[in-house]
Order: C-alpha cells, then structure tokens, then sequence
C-alpha cells in the first residue's frame, strides 16, 4: 500500500506540473502593433460626445460588421454636415475603405477613385501615404499568376514605386518594399518563363533577350542563378551553331566561336560573384572547368550578401504547391525579404538588339584577318582641273588691285604661267605665247570730221510721207493661185 501511494502522489504531482506548463504555454503574448498595420484607427479610442464623433463612431461600427452602405451613408453625412470637423480626412479616407472591403472589380475601381481624390485634396497629411498604398493593394490583390495576365502586376510595381519615391518617410515603407519584392517576383517570374521556353526551341536570339531582361531588371529573383546558367548555356549553343555551320572561313569561325563562348564564360562567372549561395553554383563552376577557364572566386561581402537573401526566403512545400493550384492569384513566398528592390526599370532587351549585336561580331570577326589599306595623303587639284571631293584645290585666283593712274577699274588675271602651268593632267592645255602679261594700254583713234553732202543751193529731198499723198501699191499677180471661185470655160475648153 505505501508503495502504492506512492506511486499515485508522484503521478499526482506530475500532473499538476504539467497541467501548469500547458497553462502557461497557452497564454499569449500581446502582438506589437507594427507601424505599416493598415486597420489601425487612430481615432477609433478617442472619447467624445460631440456629433461629429458620434456619426463617425457609428460609421466605423457599420463598417466593422460589414454594412457598407450604412458605413458610407454616416460618413457622407459627416462630410457634408460638417465640412470643418476634424475627423473630415479620417472619414473621406474611410468611404474609400468601404469600396475597398466590399471587394469585386467595380468596388475596387471605386475605392482607388476616392484614394486618388483624398491625395489630391490632402496632399501633405500623414494619410496620404495610406491611401497611396491602399491603391498599389488594390492592384496587388487582383494579380493573376505569372503565366497569365500580368497588367495588374505591372500597376501595382508601379504605384508601389511610386508610394516609395513619393512617401520615403512614412512608416509604411517597409511594407511597401516588400509587396514589391513580391510583383518583382511575380514578374520576373513571367518572364524568366518565356525565355526558358524560346531556350529549349533554340531560339537563342529570343531567349538571350528575355534573359538578359530579368537578370538586369529584377536582380533579387529567386531563379537569377538559373537565368544566368541559361544565358551562359545560350551563347554556348550560338556557339556550337557556328562551329557547325557551312561555308563560313575557319579563321572566322574560329574567331565567332571564341567570342560566344568569351560571353559564355562572362555569365556563369557572374553566377559565382554575384550568387555565391544559391543552389546552382556549382553548375556554373563545373561549366567553366569544361570550357579550361578560370573559375573566380567570390568577395565576403557578396558571400554575406547572397546568404542573407537565400535565408530571407520561405521554401516551397508541398502544401503550397497543392494550394497554388487552387489558390486565383500567384505564390510569393519564394520572394526575397531583405535587399533594395529595383526602383526604375533599365531598358530592355529585345531580340533585334541581339541579332544586330551578332551582326556586328561576324563583321569584326571577318574584317580582322584582312589586311588595312594603306592611307595615302590627298593630292591638290591642279590649276586647271575640276575640284573634286576627295582632294582639295589650290587656292583661288584673286583680283589684283588697279595700279595707280590706271584708267580702267580691274586688273585681268591670268592663270599661273611656268612650270605649273603645263600639267599633264589639265583638262584645257594653255594656248597662246608663255608671256601672259596684258599688253600696253592704247588710246583710241579719233573719229573722222562729219561732211555735208549737201551742196548749198540744193534743196534736199523730201520723203512720200511729207508731201501727203499715197503712193499706190502694185497689184499682185494672181493668175498662178487657186481660187475656191468656179471660173468659166473658153474656147476649147468648154469641151474637156
């Protein structure tokens, strides 16, 4: 019996003392309010008895139990009964919640009018910030996953953006960075996709663009390794194309095929550098022992960089999986946690781009074995022959100033005489003496003395119009000219 109750006492205690832990592991600690926490009123505990306050007490408890209508009933009553009251920002904010939480597409385009309209009249107060992060969330809420439409991703990239550039003091930036790294990832995502797929068509050009994009644009995707790996693997396959092709010089191919695999080795060595923790790194590595070149080694900062990134993001289980498949909008828990988010798009890269940057290489690849003319120094004109583009002229021939006591106003000029003068080469040869100086001014011969044939006595003649009378004409001979006038027949005539 004693052992017993012994026994029964210690099970007894035992109990109680794990009864005790399981309450105290119950209790829970109180959430710190964080400061991006949207449902936090500000106003909600104030205690007031004025009108005012009582019409937005009762707005919020409306809006609260989900009677939206009656929610922005009171608070328009508010507004336009007491337009200086000091909740008036506080409750035109809330008519855009109202919208907001009702959901559905012509709420949600609703809400972000009344956002839009409280930024422009509030422009400077603290809730301004608010009300443009509820517009990035309302675009936010409404994307789809990455291998559909993506302009809700695109809006909301760019209204968070602009929340950031706009705010960068408010408490809700953090928020707001991470809800784009979340968009960057869904995006990058998107098109991380599209060049995986051009990758496995061998549409190298199309692929490298895409690629290159997401590695440029969204550097914090969790897949940047795996997107460097398919840019390097691409330019190998642009590679390899070349040293199979037909018709092409050796010397060339073998220059092409160097340049592609000089672009190869560039993108998996930024692999090493730049993602030094990520799974895919020792592929980068073993592709560049294959290629016989120097593998890199990575800096501690970017080790420490690329490890806190890699740590910040949730893995993907299997229950998440499961629910992506039921879930509307896109999985983003895969998305990194720390790092800046990029804040401007650079300028893509698109295909044609690529194709001529292939373009330029074939030419410098086939212009570097050919030897360089000469350059030769332009040779002048001679005086005598037509300009031309290629070669510059003598100087041109100026006018001389007249010589004192000279009666006319120029000098005539000739051409050059001597040994320039007879150039082989001149279209128009000299003709004439060597000696081209002018001859000598002559005065001109005086004119004879006018005579009068006249003798005196005589009268002169005088023309037919100063006497008055016509002269008059002869008449023509008509006799050889035909006449349209039907003459008669004489004589023999008459019978032919």
């Amino acid at each position: 019996m004693n052992r017993l109750s012994k026994h029964i006492a210690m099970v007894a205690l035992l109990g109680v003392f794990l009864g005790g832990l399981t309450a105290q592991a119950k209790v829970k600690q109180k959430k710190k309010n964080k400061d991006f926490n949207l449902a936090a009123n500000p106003l909600a505990n104030v205690q007031s008895k004025q009108p005012d306050k009582e019409l937005y007490d009762k707005a919020m408890l409306a809006l609260k139990k989900g009677r939206y209508d009656v929610a922005r009933l009171d608070l328009q009553t508010l507004l336009n009964t007491y337009p200086e009251s000091e909740y008036r920002m506080r409750a035109k904010l809330s008519v855009g919640d109202t919208w907001f939480k009702e959901g559905g597409t012509a709420a949600l385009a609703q809400a972000e009018a009344e956002y839009k309209d409280f930024e422009t009249f509030f422009p400077n107060a603290p809730e301004a910030a608010e009300a443009q992060m509820k517009v990035a969330d309302i675009y936010y809420q409404q994307m789809e996953k990455p291998d559909r439409d993506y302009t809700n991703a695109q809006q909301a990239e760019t209204e968070y953006r602009d929340m950031i550039n706009m705010y960068p003091d408010s408490t809700l930036i953090p928020r707001a960075k991470q809800r784009l790294r979340d968009v960057q990832e869904v995006l990058a995502e998107r098109e991380a996709q599209v060049g995986f797929y051009y990758q496995t068509r061998e549409d190298f050009n199309a692929a490298i663009a895409r690629l290159e994009t997401v590695a440029d644009t969204y550097p914090l995707y969790s897949k940047s390794d795996q997107v460097l790996i398919a840019i390097g693997d691409c330019y190998a396959g642009v590679a390899h194309n070349i040293q199979i092709a037909p018709n092409l010089p050796g010397a060339v191919r073998e220059r092409l095929r160097s340049d592609y695999m000089d672009k190869a080795a560039e993108a998996y060595a930024k692999v090493i550098t730049r993602y030094p923790m990520y799974p895919h790194v020792e592929d980068a590595r073993d592709r560049l022992v294959g290629m016989n070149r120097p593998v890199p080694e990575p800096t501690p900062q970017a080790v420490a960089e690329s490890d806190a990134e890699w740590r910040s993001r949730t893995p993907l289980h299997f229950s998440e999986m499961t629910l992506d498949i039921i879930r509307r909008g896109p999985t983003v828990v895969e998305a990194a946690h720390v790092g800046e988010p990029s804040l401007e798009d650079p300028s893509r890269t698109l295909a044609p781009d690529v194709n001529q940057q292939n373009v330029a290489m074939f030419k410098e690849a086939a212009d570097a074995g050919k030897p360089v003319a000469p350059v030769t120094a332009a040779v002048p004109t001679g005086p005598n022959e037509p300009p031309r583009s290629d070669r510059p002229s003598d100087a041109p021939l100026q006018m001389a100033a007249p010589a004192e006591g000279s009666t006319l106003g120029a000098t005539i000029v000739s051409a050059p005489s001597g040994p320039a003068a007879a150039d082989p080469n001149a279209l128009v040869q000299p003709v004439g003496p060597t000696n081209s100086a002018p001859p000598p001014l002559e005065r001109a011969a005086e004119a004879p003395v006018q005579q009068n044939d006249i003798k005196p006595g005589e009268a002169p003649s005088t023309p037919a119009a100063a006497t008055g009378k016509k002269k008059k004409a002869p008449k023509p001979d008509l006799s050889d000219e035909s006449s349209s006038k039907k003459k008669k027949k004489k004589g023999l005539a008459k019978i032919f």
